[in-house]
């Protein structure tokens, strides 16, 4: 509950305060488009130079399906010995009573 009522109590401060100020700052927060310059076209054209170092989607791609199952099976690994170790316990209580 004071999460929620502190999110609202900012929130009204943000805006309230956008409303009164008038400085290049409060401009840019809220959102206004401006075209880029000479320079920032510049910076943003594709250098050849640059090419070959640019990564592959393909080759991301089969990087995050590697990992995503390198996860899985970590996770099932360890959820089989969490089983394992459980089913074990379980024999011993049972062979000692």
């Amino acid at each position: 509950m004071a999460f929620l009522l502190n999110k609202t109590a900012l929130s009204a401060l943000r805006f309230n305060s956008r409303y009164k100020s008038n400085d290049s700052l409060a401009l840019s927060r809220r959102g206004f488009h401006v075209e880029p310059g000479i320079r920032e076209k510049a910076l943003l054209a594709e250098d050849s130079s640059l090419k070959r170092f640019k990564s592959h989607k393909q080759g991301v791609r089969r990087l995050k399906v590697v990992g995503d199952i390198l996860t899985v099976v970590v996770v099932a690994g360890c959820c089989y010995e969490i089983y394992d170790r459980a089913v074990r316990r379980e024999e011993a209580r049972k062979k000692a009573t």
